[in-house]
């Protein structure tokens, strides 16, 4: 693709722009120990999973549509994640634990940056594109954003939580649009880059945007889980996609990457 038609580049943050430094299941072991609070991690992989899957299914979107609260929907993954272990746990040691996670999540000490993001950021942002995030995510991504310094380069951050609305609703990319403030923008003028095929491409398709897919997984577990991706949209990083970029808009390709903080 040649950016030259794009008067917007959206992104995904969770798998597009910053990943995880350690997997949750870790992250709430070492937490807990320094509380006195000791689980297997094998243990707490599978709750954390399991509660992940059932708290977004009974309180979807971080809680707001049910009036649980962003706060809350994180307190009770990370309490009962601990639960299911087979040792009993003091509520007031649950509650501290859950309180550190809230906070230490806003930072680097969780989060890096994916493969090539500044490089990207910073070469759509010298073709004088604005650029926005649109993420199903609760109130912390501002933080998150400053903090692993890529808040600067977007003029506007929509969270699911905070617009009410969660990919793949088309309403989330209507207003980002919206929020994009260039006059008389059309669908096709936008590009979407996420990471999950439905939620990010075919939700930004079916508005009738661009897209490009970042996955370190294989195209054709990609293209079964999603027939409509097409290969000349999936690319396995960020490093990827901006080489196809500079080779399409004939720019020079970087020679060095130096990403991670």
């Amino acid at each position: 693709m040649n950016l030259s038609a794009i008067r917007l580049v959206t992104f995904d943050v969770t798998g597009t722009l910053l990943k995880l430094r350690t997997a949750p299941a870790q992250q709430y072991g070492e937490i807990g120990a320094m509380y006195g609070v000791v689980a297997e991690n094998s243990i707490l992989s599978r709750s954390f999973k399991e509660q992940w899957k059932r708290m977004n299914a009974e309180h979807p979107n971080f809680g707001l549509y049910t009036g649980l609260g962003w706060q809350n929907w994180w307190k009770t993954v990370v309490k009962e994640t601990f639960k299911t272990s087979k040792f009993r746990f003091d509520e007031t040691k649950l509650e501290k634990i859950a309180c550190h996670l809230l906070e230490m999540y806003k930072t680097t000490a969780c989060w890096q940056h994916c493969y090539g993001v500044p490089s990207i950021l910073s070469y759509i942002r010298s073709k004088n594109i604005p650029m926005g995030v649109i993420s199903n995510y609760d109130p912390r991504l501002d933080a998150i954003l400053v903090n692993t310094k890529l808040k600067h380069y977007f003029k506007f951050v929509l969270t699911s939580y905070q617009v009410g609305v969660h990919k793949p609703d088309r309403r989330i990319f209507d207003l980002a649009r919206k929020e994009a403030g260039s006059e008389d923008l059309k669908p096709e003028q936008c590009l979407h880059i996420g990471d999950q095929p439905y939620l990010d491409y075919v939700a930004a398709k079916n508005c009738g945007w661009q897209a490009f897919v970042i996955s370190d997984k294989d195209y054709k577990v990609l293209h079964e889980i999603c027939p409509q991706l097409q290969p000349s949209h999936c690319f396995g990083s960020a490093y990827q996609l901006h080489v196809n970029l500079l080779k399409n808009s004939g720019d020079k390709l970087p020679t060095t990457e130096q990403e991670h903080i």
